[in-house]
């Protein structure tokens, strides 16, 4: 069985996931949207 003591070391691994993978989502969307601003408004197929 899992001892009350490792749960720090488990919630504190979800806690890190789950900054490290939004993050990484900020980033991601951050780059896209400063790369969209470069394209011309014609060329963008999604508008």
């Amino acid at each position: 069985m899992i001892a009350i003591a490792d749960a720090g070391y488990i919630y504190g691994s979800y806690v890190l996931t789950f900054v490290v993978v939004g993050a990484f989502g900020w980033r991601a969307v951050r780059q896209g949207r400063k790369l969209g601003e470069q394209i011309d408004d014609a060329d963008k197929y999604w508008n």
